[in-house]
């Protein structure tokens, strides 16, 4: 799945670690999810999206 996670978390001058606190998640799984070798779980997918304030589309989308 392609995300835009990496560029929305450059917005903010956040780390990995620092976005990973936030969702209380391990850094090794916000690098995962940037690099497209995990999709995060619905409710984690939810929690991105509240923190950043924008619908899941606008960050998430399929992948082929």
């Amino acid at each position: 799945m392609k995300n835009r996670l990496k560029v929305l978390r450059a917005m903010r001058n956040w780390s990995q670690a620092d976005l990973a606190e936030k969702l209380e998640v391990s850094r090794q799984s916000v690098n995962a999810i940037e690099t497209g070798k995990y999709d995060p779980s619905l409710p984690l997918a939810f929690r991105i999206a509240d923190l950043f304030e924008l619908p899941i589309e606008e960050i998430f989308e399929r992948g082929e």
